[in-house]
């Protein structure tokens, strides 16, 4: 296993200085496009999960933690060193990227261990057959991986990312083409990871992941931290912005008329002869109110549908809140 300095060491059980990551009034610009927009957060021991929607610039702030970019504004630390000019620290940093490429000439247990090898982990056979079966993958198993499943490939970088005993993982969408049982699995994992005290960060774009990952949450939408904190907190705050939905029917002015006297809704207007857009903060409560002012309107209702129940339409909403 890679022999970890005394001062990370420190860090990683807890009995000296926190974070395990810092990063300050960080920013980074592709051209004219705005990747991360002055970023600051820092997260300790266990399980921490980024949220955002496709293109928030969760997996650039990810390579900027693993040193591979470099920030045009601000700093970062991992581990109390710069993880783009201190070359030492990625001893004790694992990575699972985005992007499926393996090399696909490999078997799985050539591929895990030559990662260990280049970690320099004193047993990379050992090491990589042990970072394996932590995944559920057969060492021994001499199929090529261009055979493997998306799953299976995953995994299997999940394996290289763990086969040094880091105490930084950092895992951008890990379980993307798994199945629900190895997602469990996978989940299982990095609870166990946090749990020894590494920093464990986990990025996804699906809510119901991040439930299960833990309670510790950054949200990043548009290049910017729009929300951190406990998942519980930022999940009653998600739920509680207010929610636009489409109503179509016979009698819209009557149906208007009807939601504004009940007090279910906080904004209302016509856009089309049979139609009415609804702001609610209490969707349940809406849906039983709406059929109830159609019945004593004696209107026909012909459509209810949510408009913004996407997470893109959450973030917008958390990045425009003061």
């Amino acid at each position: 296993m890679t022999t970890i300095a005394p001062a990370e060491r420190a860090v990683a059980d807890g009995s000296g200085p926190r974070p395990m990551i810092t990063v300050d009034s960080v920013s980074k610009w592709f051209g004219d496009v705005v990747a991360v927009s002055d970023v600051s957060f820092t997260v300790g021991p266990g399980v921490t999960a980024l949220l955002g929607p496709n293109g928030a610039g969760k997996s650039t702030m990810l390579r900027l933690l693993c040193g591979l970019v470099a920030p045009d504004r601000g700093t970062l630390s991992v581990l109390g060193r710069d993880p783009r000019t201190d070359l030492e620290v990625h001893r004790s940093l694992g990575l699972v990227p985005q992007q499926e490429s393996v090399f696909d000439a490999h078997t799985a247990l050539e591929f895990v261990r030559m990662a260990g090898v280049l970690h320099g982990v004193e047993d990379p056979d050992g090491a990589a057959r042990h970072a394996l079966a932590l995944v559920e993958m057969d060492a021994d198993d001499r199929r090529r991986l261009s055979t493997y499943s998306r799953g299976m490939r995953q995994r299997v970088k999940v394996a290289q990312a763990v086969v040094h005993n880091p105490w930084v993982i950092v895992l951008d969408e890990p379980l993307t083409g798994l199945d629900p049982r190895q997602r469990r699995h996978m989940t299982d994992l990095f609870h166990s990871l946090g749990g020894q005290g590494r920093c464990v960060i986990v990025s996804s774009h699906v809510l119901e992941e991040v439930e299960r990952f833990g309670s510790d949450v950054l949200v990043i939408a548009q290049g910017r931290l729009a929300a951190e904190g406990d998942f519980h907190a930022i999940r009653d705050l998600m739920d509680d912005r207010p929610h636009r939905l489409r109503v179509r029917t016979d009698r819209p002015h009557q149906v208007a008329g009807g939601l504004l006297a009940a007090g279910t809704v906080v904004g209302i207007r016509l856009t089309a002869p049979d139609t009415v857009l609804v702001d609610t903060t209490d969707v349940h409560r809406f849906r039983r109110c709406v059929a109830a002012v159609a019945r004593d309107e004696d209107a026909h209702l012909w459509e209810v549908i949510p408009l913004d129940d996407d997470l893109d339409s959450v973030f917008r909403y958390l990045v425009g809140r003061p």
